[in-house]
C-alpha cells in the first residue's frame, strides 16, 4: 500500500515556547526532522528578545531554518515557502517526516496555501520608497499606497510600515500592477497531507501572567544590552524587518527615550496581548486544524499519535513533552 508523503504543523499562539517541546528529541524522535517557522528566528543576531534556543539546546534538538540570515537581510514568507521547499525534499530523501514548529501563522498559511510569485525584496529599493519619495513619513507612505493600491491599504494599517513598504515596492517593481491583484492569482498548494495542530489558552488570563514571566526573564538576560548593541550598528531610518517585532520595537523607542523604562513594559506586554487576541482569531476560523486546550495535553498527544500510524509498514511513535 503506497501512503501519501505527510508533513505536521504545529504552531499555537504566543507565550507556549513551542520550540522548547522538543527538548531531547534527537534520541527520542528519529524518524522526524524540527523544522522552525519563526520570521525573527532566522536572524543570527535576535536571541534573547526571540526566546531563541541555546546553542546547546539546537545540538541537543537540531532545528532547521533558524540563524540563516543576518539583520540587514529581508525575509519574507515567499522566502520561507522556497526554503520549506527545499528542506522538505531533503527529509523526505532522508526517509523522514518534516514536523513544522513555531507561531508565524502567516508562514504557514503561505506554505499550506501557497503564494503567488512576487517581486524580490530589494533592500535598496525599499530604503528609496521611504526615505527619498516619501520622506521617512509613514503617513505620506500610507497615502501613497491608498493612490496606487486601495484595496491593499484597507487591509494594512497605517502603522504597520513594513507591509506598506511591501506594497509599495512590488506596485513599483511590478510596473505597476497593485499587490492586491497579483495574489488573487492562483496558488500553488503544498502536495502532501498535512496534519495541523496548535496549542490555544484554555485560561487567557494565566496565559498572560505567563507571557508577562517570560519577557522580565528576557529583561532579566540582557535584552536591553541586545537591542542597544543594534541600535549602535543601524540607523532608525533604515526599515529592517526586526524593527517592528515586537519588545524589540518597545525597547528601540525607550533607547529613543520616546518612553521611559515601564512605560516600555507596559506597552510591550499590551502588544503581545492584542498579537495573542489576534492569533485566536485566525486561529479558530483556521481549515483542518487540530485545536488543542493547553490544560488537555494528553489529548493533543493522542491526537497527534492517531493522525498518522504507519509509512511503509514502520510504527512511527511521536510521543511530546509539553513544557508548562
Amino acid at each position: 500500500m503506497k501512503f501519501k508523503r505527510i508533513v505536521f504543523f504545529f504552531n499555537g499562539t504566543n507565550g507556549y515556547r513551542k520550540k522548547f517541546i522538543f527538548n531531547g528529541s534527537k534520541k527520542k524522535f528519529s524518524n522526524i526532522e524540527l523544522l522552525s517557522v519563526d520570521s525573527k528566528l532566522v536572524y543570527k543576531e535576535l536571541n534573547i528578545g526571540t526566546d531563541k534556543p541555546t546553542e546547546k539546546q539546537l545540538f541537543e534538538t537540531p532545528y532547521r531554518l533558524i540563524n540563516i540570515k543576518n539583520i540587514y537581510e529581508n525575509y519574507s514568507a515567499a522566502d520561507f515557502c522556497i526554503d520549506a521547499y527545499k528542506e522538505i525534499k531533503h527529509i523526505f530523501s532522508l526517509k523522514k517526516i518534516p514536523f513544522f514548529v513555531g507561531g508565524s501563522m502567516l508562514y504557514f498559511k503561505a506554505l499550506l496555501d501557497g503564494l503567488v510569485t512576487l517581486p524580490t525584496s530589494n533592500q535598496k529599493i525599499r530604503d528609496y520608497i521611504f526615505n527619498n519619495l516619501f520622506c521617512a513619513d509613514k503617513n505620506k507612505l500610507f497615502n501613497g499606497l491608498k493612490q496606487v493600491d486601495f484595496a491593499s491599504s484597507s487591509k494594512i494599517h497605517i502603522n504597520d510600515v513594513q507591509r506598506v513598504i511591501r506594497a509599495l515596492e512590488v506596485f513599483f517593481v511590478s510596473g505597476g500592477v497593485p499587490l492586491s491583484k497579483l495574489l488573487t492569482l492562483s496558488q500553488k498548494k503544498l502536495p502532501y497531507q498535512v496534519f495541523q495542530f496548535a496549542l490555544i489558552p484554555y485560561n487567557k488570563k494565566k496565559l498572560y501572567n505567563k507571557i508577562s514571566v517570560r519577557f522580565q526573564k528576557m529583561l532579566n538576560n540582557g535584552l536591553e544590552e541586545e537591542v542597544r548593541n543594534l541600535y549602535t550598528q543601524i540607523s532608525r531610518k533604515n526599515t529592517f524587518p526586526f524593527m517592528n517585532s515586537i519588545g524589540y520595537k518597545q525597547m528601540w523607542e525607550y533607547l529613543e527615550k520616546k518612553c521611559t523604562y515601564q512605560e516600555m513594559i507596559c506597552n510591550t506586554l499590551q502588544a503581545t496581548r492584542k498579537l495573542v487576541k489576534h492569533q485566536l482569531t485566525w486561529l479558530r476560523k483556521w481549515k483542518n486544524i487540530n485545536l488543542i486546550y493547553d490544560n488537555n495535553k494528553d489529548i493533543l498527544m493522542k491526537k497527534i499519535k492517531k493522525s498518522f500510524i504507519t509509512k511503509n509498514n514502520t510504527f512511527i511513535n511521536l510521543k511530546f513533552i509539553i513544557n508548562n
